[in-house]
């Protein structure tokens, strides 16, 4: 190696005590202790050179032929190699081993005058060889000390003979040979890039780094590269085109070489030219493959067989993304193949075989059907698909008044088919849950009573039999079943549900108001009795929860519509009173007049009537309970039982209770015969249903009855009084609808009509 211009020296070499000297070597120097030896200043002759193969392996050489000679005349001593052999006589005893110290002179060697050409020569001819992978007699351990020395110049040399470089690619008309071609070209280049940046290394690790706007061998490779690719668009246009056959030719069942497709992809992703070059045609060529193939596949196929072929074909290009194709290509092309196999074709899945699947239980491909339809956003479509299907479906069974007797036993069945289905195959999906529910209600109403008759006589029929024929833990299978059916009936469970929805829900932890808690009843306006509706101005706490909770309802439950029914609320509230606190059990009207005294001391009757709005006779009654009733929250002026227009109200501050809570009951007013006929009329409207069920149970059961008989045993069943005219009139009312007849021999006597 050449020696730089600084002092070093080199300690430690144990001399060989054999006498054997290379033809090289001067006489041994006699007394060699301590001596130094003196390099030439010549730099042609500033080289160790360490011969390995020489018998002789501690000898110590200097050997100039290790880099090119310089011819000089004046210097032929310098010329002359130096050797340093130490020996001793035969007669001497062994002694310790002697250190060699080698001194340079500080002054700076200089280059000969066609050392650059030499030098360029020598690894010119070494490059080309590797780039023509021709054998080279040069060392490369010369090579790397002459790239050293030469490093200022080889880069800029090298660079410009990369450039004269052309691309050897061969031309065929067959595309996998042409590819073939390609991927040993850039192979080649690799190896060869590998190799030369192994000679040059001090050009990436010391004058790459010092010297700005210089690339590395390896990116100036990379870019030479590419700019012959760009200089020759042929070779990228049939690169690319034969990457997309073969890719289209695996797709079709065709065996291909993944591996070369590994090798010219990485190639792409390594030259930059990935994403434009081969990307952006690959996914218009997918999605113009999986289009037609969609189109044709449908038209073909059934609907469980497209669905299996669909996700074998997202797997499939899964597979393509880890096996060759770039990481980030995978959420554009799996987006692609979904939208063109599955987004396009929704409508014409459910039309199809939806229905075929879900009357089959096929549990396994309507799972499938799931998974596939939520990567397209499409799972509302299948809920509304769903829903159509248990209203069509349960029509069917509701509807058909001759299989009355087999309603309950078909609609358990119906509804167990579905909760299997969304548990296994919906994965217990809240929406579709809901909607479930939703449409199973709309079954029950389809027609009015009949379904609550039938699933309480179920009911009947399965307690009076007990567990004749079946296991108990059948017979209560059996009946929690049918008690679900009542459930859709009886909506009380269902509020409760909601209710607790929605103090979970994000609406309520962030917006309620701060201090108050709200309990919701949510009741089916045909379950349950008819309440006139009351006005109420609330305050404005209240009022936000309000629309927080109906904001959160109608999410649920779309189409509905919420009447809040302000008559039958009540609350707790709590209240600081001079002698103590308490808490006060009252009525919503109750409520709204309480927290009127937050911000007044006095109120005249016109005041809360205008602040509350509560009508006129409703508010006497509520400002009755609390300032003339037992507990007396508030105080009237003038003082009295009744509730005038001119009386005034202030809030009780001497009021005292032996209880923390105590409930304020509401005044009972005393009804006019009006109110009072009208209240017995509303009951009996209430309650005609129950007595137009218990006449066709009865009659269902005897077939021919006398009127007499018929009146007797109605009274036996109902629980409650009834006038016998008002029995008549159901009873003529069941005739009218063609429930019963009258006998045309006897009118007295009725026949059940199935």
């Amino acid at each position: 190696m050449s020696l730089p211009p600084t002092k070093r020296s080199i300690t430690n070499v144990t001399a060989s005590s054999s006498s054997s000297s290379s033809p090289h070597f001067q006489p041994p120097m006699k007394k060699a202790k301590s001596q130094a030896v003196a390099c030439s200043l010549d730099p042609n002759r500033n080289g160790l050179h360490h011969h390995h193969n020489n018998q002789d392996d501690n000898n110590v050489l200097f050997d100039p032929s290790s880099m090119p000679l310089h011819d000089d005349s004046k210097s032929a001593d310098a010329r002359t190699p130096a050797a340093a052999n130490l020996s001793r006589k035969k007669a001497t005893p062994p002694q310790p081993a002697k250190k060699l110290v080698i001194k340079l002179v500080k002054a700076k060697p200089t280059l000969p005058t066609n050392f650059e050409e030499e030098t360029w020569a020598t690894l010119k001819s070494a490059i080309t060889a590797i780039f023509l992978k021709r054998p080279d007699s040069c060392d490369l351990e010369k090579l790397y000390q002459a790239s050293l020395t030469y490093s200022s110049f080889l880069y800029f040399d090298y660079y410009s003979h990369l450039q004269s470089l052309r691309s050897l690619v061969g031309q065929s008309p067959d595309l996998v040979v042409f590819l073939s071609l390609v991927e040993k070209c850039w192979q080649d280049l690799c190896d060869q890039m590998l190799m030369i940046r192994s000679i040059a290394l001090y050009l990436d690790r010391t004058y790459v780094k010092q010297t700005p706007n210089v690339r590395s061998l390896w990116d100036m490779g990379l870019q030479l590269f590419r700019k012959h690719l760009s200089m020759a668009p042929e070779v990228e246009h049939k690169t690319v085109t034969g990457l997309l056959r073969m890719i289209e030719g695996e797709r079709l069942g065709e065996a291909v070489d993944r591996t070369l497709l590994n090798h010219l992809l990485k190639m792409f992703t390594a030259l930059g030219i990935y994403s434009e070059s081969f990307e952006k045609p690959f996914l218009e060529c997918t999605s113009e493959f999986y289009a037609a193939e969609g189109m044709k596949y449908m038209q073909q196929s059934d609907v469980p067989d497209y669905l299996k072929h669909v996700e074998m074909r997202l797997h499939e290009e899964h597979e393509r993304c880890v096996l060759y194709l770039d990481a980030l290509t995978r959420k554009p092309l799996i987006a692609t193949a979904e939208k063109q196999l599955l987004e396009r074709h929704i409508p014409a899945i459910l039309d199809k075989g939806f229905v075929m699947l879900m009357d089959g239980r096929r549990l396994e491909d309507l799972q499938r059907m799931y998974s596939l339809f939520s990567r397209v956003n499409a799972l509302e479509s299948l809920r509304q698909a769903i829903s159509s299907y248990i209203r069509r479906t349960g029509q069917v069974i509701v509807m058909d008044e001759e299989k009355d007797k087999d309603m309950v036993p078909s609609l358990l069945e119906f509804k167990a088919s579905l909760d299997s289905i969304w548990e296994e195959s919906f994965s217990k999906n809240e929406a579709f849950g809901n909607t479930i529910k939703d449409s199973f209600e709309h079954l029950i109403n389809l027609r009015q009573n009949r379904p609550a008759e039938l699933i309480a006589k179920f009911l009947d029929e399965k307690l009076r039999a007990g567990n004749k024929g079946t296991s108990e833990e059948e017979l209560e299978g059996t009946l929690d079943k049918a008690l679900v059916l009542f459930r859709f009936i009886q909506d009380i469970e269902l509020s409760k549900e909601i209710n607790e929805s929605f103090k979970q829900s994000s609406q309520a932890r962030t917006k309620l108001p701060s201090g108050i808690e709200m309990s919701v009843h949510v009741l089916t306006t045909g379950y349950w009795p008819t309440y006139p509706p009351m006005g109420v101005r609330l305050p404005h706490e209240l009022n936000v929860y309000q629309d927080i909770f109906k904001e959160f309802y109608l999410s649920k439950y779309s189409g509905r519509r919420l009447m809040w029914q302000n008559s039958l609320g009540h609350c707790v509230l709590k209240a600081d009173f001079p002698k103590g606190k308490k808490e006060l059990a009252v009525s919503l009207f109750q409520t709204v007049v309480l927290m009127l005294f937050n911000d007044a001391q006095k109120l005249s009757f016109q005041d809360i009537k205008d602040s509350t709005g509560i009508e006129d006779k409703e508010l006497r009654r509520t400002l009755q309970s609390l300032a003339c009733g037992k507990v007396r929250v508030l105080q009237k002026l003038p003082k009295g039982r009744d509730v005038e227009d001119n009386d005034s109200f202030i809030f009780n501050d001497g009021f005292t209770a032996p209880l923390y809570r105590i409930k304020v009951n509401a005044i009972q007013m005393k009804e006019t015969v009006e109110e009072n006929t009208t209240t017995t009329e509303r009951v009996f409207q209430d309650r005609q249903y129950q007595v137009d069920a218990a006449i066709v149970r009865i009659m269902k059961t005897r077939k021919v009855l006398s009127h007499t008989l018929l009146i007797t045993e109605l009274f036996q069943q109902l629980k409650f009084p009834i006038k016998p005219a008002d029995l008549k009139k159901r009873i003529e009312s069941l005739i009218d609808r063609e429930y019963l007849e009258r006998d045309k021999n006897n009118p007295q006597i009725y026949n059940y009509l199935a």
